[in-house]
C-alpha cells in the first residue's frame, strides 16, 4: 500500500496556494516516501508558493532526509500579469514584479516544516550546474516552455541516483487536454527514450519514472 501523508499534512497542502490537485499530490507524496528510503535529498524544481513542497518536506522528515526546492520566485510564463494563472497577491508592490518567496515561507511556517526544507532561490539551470549531490528524487514542475522544461531535465535528471525517481508534472499526451503547452510531455518522452528511466506510475498528469540505468 502506498504511503499517505498525515491528515494535518494533507490539510496544509489543500490550504496552500497552488495548482496541484489532491490525487496528484498523493501520488507525489507516495513517490517521495519511497525515494526517501534511499537516504538522499528530495529535490523539487518549481516552488511557487510551496503547495507541493509541503508533501516533499513531510516525506523527507519521515525518512530522516531533507527536501530541497529551487525557484527564482518571479513566476513562470503563465503566472505573469494578463495570463489565466496570474495571482495579483503575489506581486511585490514596491517593484511591480512577482515575488512568491514571502508566501512560500509563510506556507512552510504554517505547516511546521521549515526545518526540513532547504530553499534555493535562483534559476534552475544555474543551480544545477553547481549541484554535486546525488538525489533520491527530482520533481520537475517549473517553466512549461520547451526551453525551460528541457533545461530542467538536462540539468537535474543526471543527478537522480540509481534506483531514484524522476517525477514530471503536467504531462498531457493529448493537446486537447493541455493548459500550458506540451513541453513536460516531450521531456517525459525524452526521459523514456534515454534508456535511463522506466515508468513506475501514472496519476492524471503526474508521471513517476525510476532511474534504472545510464544514458542521460
Amino acid at each position: 500500500m502506498a504511503a499517505a501523508p498525515k491528515p494535518e499534512t494533507l490539510a496544509a497542502f489543500e490550504a496552500a496556494k497552488g495548482f496541484m490537485p489532491v490525487r496528484e499530490g498523493l501520488a507525489l507524496y507516495a513517490a517521495a516516501a519511497e525515494a526517501g528510503g534511499l537516504g538522499l535529498p528530495l529535490l523539487e524544481v518549481g516552488t511557487y508558493c510551496g503547495r507541493s513542497t509541503i508533501l516533499l518536506a513531510d516525506a523527507a522528515r519521515e525518512a530522516g532526509t531533507t527536501a530541497v526546492t529551487v525557484d527564482h520566485h518571479r513566476g513562470s510564463e503563465e503566472q505573469q500579469p494578463g495570463w489565466d494563472y496570474h495571482d495579483a497577491e503575489t506581486v511585490d508592490p514596491e517593484i511591480g514584479r512577482m515575488d512568491t518567496l514571502p508566501t512560500f515561507r509563510r506556507t512552510l511556517h504554517r505547516a511546521g516544516l521549515e526545518d526540513h526544507v532547504i530553499a534555493v532561490v535562483g534559476r534552475s539551470p544555474q543551480v544545477a550546474k553547481v549541484w554535486g549531490t546525488p538525489l533520491g528524487l527530482v520533481f520537475i514542475d517549473g517553466g512549461h516552455t520547451d526551453e525551460h522544461a528541457a533545461a530542467d531535465y538536462e540539468g537535474w535528471a543526471p543527478h537522480v541516483a540509481e534506483g531514484g525517481l524522476l517525477v514530471i508534472h503536467d504531462v498531457f499526451p493529448d493537446p486537447v487536454d493541455e493548459w500550458t503547452g506540451q513541453a513536460p510531455y516531450r521531456v517525459y518522452l525524452r526521459a523514456l527514450a534515454s534508456g535511463a528511466f522506466t515508468e513506475v506510475s501514472v496519476t492524471d498528469s503526474l508521471r513517476v519514472l525510476r532511474r534504472t540505468g545510464p544514458g542521460i
